[in-house]
Parts: structure tokens; sequence; C-alpha cells
């Protein structure tokens, strides 16, 4: 177990390595640029299934027990450890970051980005996981830095070589730039934040942080450890107002790029909070769980109003940027969840993350499909007389599409759901010591979020799906375009494509392999929660209690 976690973790970057290097003459096959995809389709198989299998052997009747542990010396003058370890609360997040690496490099394999050298393309990806990967089981504050800087290099180059500029203010460089500097800017704080607690608590060990549970730090010094590292993982989520980069970061960025930056790396701020600060420093947290609560509040209500904004007809609202302000929508969830402080809302939190990642990163994937269609995902072109009326040109696309809308809007019975219920259950009776009727307003404008969640998500798949422009209530589908008529991407006399319109392919069966699993997931949660909050629960009820069980 221990060996099979340090694979999962260095794995991706031997494997992004050996992407550099010229292919052997035996696996070059035909094409280069298809040795060096396959490369990191095996690669990312390879680290899926040892997740898997770490998965299997994990304990779990004892799910808040660290297992797989590795600790050894490191730095010693300033005791930094090589400490890794994974339980209830990291293991789904390793599992989650190995399956969409997995998908993503299967789908680019069929679906390669336009931009420079496939070779650089998987080397980035594979260390993008390999750096995620080693956030989720780290168990060292320095490391822990190490492991979430490492990430920034590679999204950097995703978005700013292999993204695209349509619907970017300053094009796709001026997205990278603003993501990498807002996270970098973050990240110098988090830092000091990190030195803070290492340097007064003697130890920059999380394991042992977390047991003393605040008791070798003043509340001084606890308050200002909190300000500093819940700002640099505040950029991360994004919490609102700290969000401004990541619509234009998902709009220019490839579909992959998306799926990561949703799926993947804005867990890594969610989880600081879970990991570090709840359990490290309780009373600096207890001081700004309100205001933390209220600002994801506000991002509730704020991303569901921008996306009712985009999705308005004649707004020119960008499909992909209105899922990117979605996503600052259910991260507020994840925080307020967190805000709480109580074992209710931090699962509720733990649960959403995961919901989160794999329904948005389902969404992308399909608005990924649709602009490579389309060449655009501009959702007045998608809704007019151009437009998609999915339903009737690729029904299974179509369906797939409502079927994501329905479960990220919290439909009972699907991932989105639960989540949300928990994170407002945890408000309705927040910790010892903090403000009930505040937490009692914070829930009620939250409910409400989710009321609008579903509005702008229902108009979206009106549009989207039935091809109707959310004021038009005149006509149907038909009237904007019969399929192969002049207009529409297939044109006059456009060739039949099976299982959808002329000119416009359906689902297609690399399509199928990439999404069938979060489908699959996205209901398994739903119907069977239990599944995750088995492994979460007991980990953040020792976590909330300083490590006493």
């Amino acid at each position: 177990m221990q060996f099979l976690l340090a694979l999962i973790i260095v794995g991706p970057l031997v494997g992004a390595v050996a992407a550099l290097l010229p292919a052997p003459p035996g696996l070059r096959g035909t094409s280069p640029d298809q040795a060096v995809l396959r490369h990191g389709v095996t690669v990312t198989g390879a680290v899926l299934i040892a997740a898997i299998v770490l998965a299997l052997g994990f304990d779990h009747d004892q799910p808040s027990r660290m297992q797989a542990t590795t600790d050894i010396s490191w730095i010693a003058a300033l005791d930094v450890r090589i400490h890794l370890g994974v339980d209830g609360i990291s293991l789904p997040l390793l599992v989650l970051t190995a399956l969409l690496t997995f998908l993503c490099a299967l789908y680019s394999y069929f679906k390669m980005p336009q931009g420079p050298s496939p070779k650089a393309f998987v080397a980035l990806l594979l260390v993008l996981e390999s750096g995620t990967l080693a956030t989720f089981a780290v168990l060292d504050l320095i490391l822990f830095f190490l492991a979430f800087e490492m990430v920034l290099i590679p999204m950097y180059f995703l978005i700013a070589r292999w993204g695209g500029s349509e619907g970017v203010t300053g094009g796709r460089q001026a997205a990278a730039w603003k993501f990498i500097l807002y996270t970098l800017l973050g990240s110098v704080v988090m830092l000091l934040g990190l030195l803070l607690i290492g340097l007064s608590a003697g130890t920059f060990d999380m394991m042992a942080l977390a047991t003393d549970n605040g008791s070798g730090l003043s509340t001084s010094v606890q308050v200002t450890a909190v300000l500093a590292i819940g700002l640099g993982l505040a950029v991360k989520t994004p919490m609102w107002p700290l969000h401004s980069w990541l619509p234009d970061a998902h709009t220019a960025a490839p579909t992959v790029g998306s799926v990561l930056l949703a799926g993947v790396l804005l867990k890594m701020g969610t989880y600081g909070f879970v990991r570090i600060v709840l359990p490290i420093a309780p009373e600096g947290m207890r001081v700004f769980a309100p205001y933390l609560a209220a600002l994801a509040v506000v991002g509730i209500i704020y991303g569901s109003l921008a996306c009712l904004a985009l999705a308005k007809e004649g707004a020119g609202g960008d499909l992909k940027r209105l899922i990117a302000y979605s996503s600052v929508g259910h991260m507020g969830f994840v925080l307020l969840g967190i805000a709480t402080m109580t074992p209710t809302g931090v699962n509720g939190a733990l649960f959403a993350n995961i919901a989160h990642g794999l329904v948005t990163g389902l969404l992308f994937f399909l608005v990924g499909a649709l602009k490579d269609r389309y060449g655009t995902a501009d959702l007045d072109t998608l809704a007019g007389a151009t437009g998609a009326a999915l339903y009737g040109r690729a029904p299974r696309l179509g369906g797939l599409f409502a079927f994501a809308a329905v479960a990220s809007l919290g439909l009972p019975g699907l991932a989105g759901f639960w989540g949300e219920m928990l994170a407002l259950f945890g408000a309705f009776d927040p910790a010892e010591g903090l403000s009930r009727p505040a937490f009692l307003t914070f829930m009620a404008v939250a409910g409400f979020g989710t009321l609008l969640t579903a509005a702008y998500l229902l108009i979206v798949v009106r549009r989207v799906c039935m091809g109707v422009p959310s004021g038009d209530h005149g006509h149907g589908p038909g009237t904007h375009g019969a399929p192969g008529t002049a207009g529409t991407p297939g044109g006059p006399g456009a060739p039949a494509v099976p299982g959808g319109a002329p000119g416009f392919a359906d689902v297609q069966t690399y399509e199928i392999a990439a999404w069938t699993p979060l489908v699959a997931l996205t209901v398994l949660a739903g119907l069977w929660p239990a599944v995750l909050l088995g492994l979460t629960d007991p980990a953040v009820q020792q976590l909330l209690a300083g490590g006493k069980s």
C-alpha cells in the first residue's frame, strides 16, 4: 500500500519525462503524435488502476485512520518530512483525480486540441496529475505548498498554448496570465501562514498539528494564520470576490483543461480548508467562519445571477463561461458547509466537492463536443437560427446535456443533491460558538440560490436542446431552420450522419467511453450516498475532535 501510493504520485512524473523522449521504434507506429497520446492514455490508465487497487485495499472499517503511510526525513534542519498517507477524506479525491485525468487523456487521443506538439501536451497533463495527486496525499505543510504550486505551470501552458480565444477579453494569453497571477499571489500569502504555523508549533507535520487541535498555538497566531492561508485557498476555490480569474480561464482553456480545472484543481482549495485550517487552527477558524459563510452565500447568489444574465437571449453568453460562473455558486455551497464547522456541514462539503467534479467535468466535456461540432459555444448562436436543437439533431447528445444540467441543479437521486442539502443542514445548526441566527439567514439565502440555479440551467436546456430562444414562446424548434438548410452547419445537401441530423454527428464511440463513467458515478452517488459518506464521516468526526475518535 505504501509503495502503491508512492507509485500513484511519482508514476505520472516518470511518464511525463518519458513522453518527452523519442518513442522506441517498435512503439512509434505510423504516427509519432498518436504514439505519444497513446503513452498518455497508458500512463494515466495505469495510475487509475493503481488508485482503484488502493481504494479496494483501503481498510473501510477504519476510514479515520491514516493508511498507506510513508514518513521519511527530507530537510532535517527544518524538520520537513516526506510524509504521505490517505484517509476517508483524501481517498475519494485521489480516485476522482486519477479518473478524470485518464478520461481527459482518452478524449485527447481521439480529439487532440489545436496547438503545438502533443509531446508537450501529454507531459504537462501528467505533471498536472502528479501535482494534484500529491496535494491530496501529502501530510507535511511545506510539501503541501510545493504540490499546490506544482499544478500552476502546467495549467498555465495548457490555457496559453492549447486554448481558444473566443469569448475571452485579451485572448487566451491574457486568461492564462490572469490565472497564474491570481493563484501565485494567493499562494505567497498562504506560504506565510503555513510558515507561521510550522515555526510557532515547532513542526510542519499535519498529523501532529491536527492532533494538537491548535492547543500549541495562541489565538492571535491562529487568527493570523487562518487569514493568510484562507486567502490563498479562497483564490483557488474560488470564493467571491476572488473568483474573477475563473471565467476567463475556463472560457480560454481547451476542453480537457476545463474538465481538470473544474473537476480537480478547484478541489485543492476546499481540501486545504478541511485538512489544514479546520483541525490545526480551530479558534482562528471560529473567528472567520461567519465571514466565510457570508462570502460563500454571496458567491452562490452572484454566480446564479451571472448565469441568468448570460443565459438571456441577446446577451451573447458563452456556454463555457456560464458553467464557470455556475462553479462559483456550487463551490459556495462547499464553503458554506466548511464554515458551519459541524460534521454534517463538512461531510456535505466533501460530498459536494466530488459531485461537482463529476457533474461539471461532464458538462465541460459536453460543451467541448458542442463547440467542436459548431465552432462556437455562443449561446445565442446555439439557440438561434443556426441553433443546435439537440433533441432533434443529436438526441443522445441532447439527452446527456439535459441529464448533466439537472444533476448540476441538484435533482434528488443524482450526485448534486446530497452535498448541497447537507451543507444547508449544517448551516441550520452550526458549531458551538457560532451565531445561529446568522447561519439561519445564510441557509435561507443559499436555499434561494438553489432556485436561481434551477432557473438558469433549465433556460439553457430549453435553448440548447430545443433550439428555442428564451424570449420566443410562439415558435417551436422547427422555425429556426430545419436541419441541413442554409445557415446550419450541415448546409444544403449535407451528408446524413447516422444517429443525428444531416451534417451533425451524434455522440461518437470515444465520447461514450469518456463520458459513461461520469454518468454512472453521478447516478451511483445520488442513489447510494453512503458509499462516500461512509468514508468521509468517521474521518471528519476525528478531524474536528482533534484526532480523538
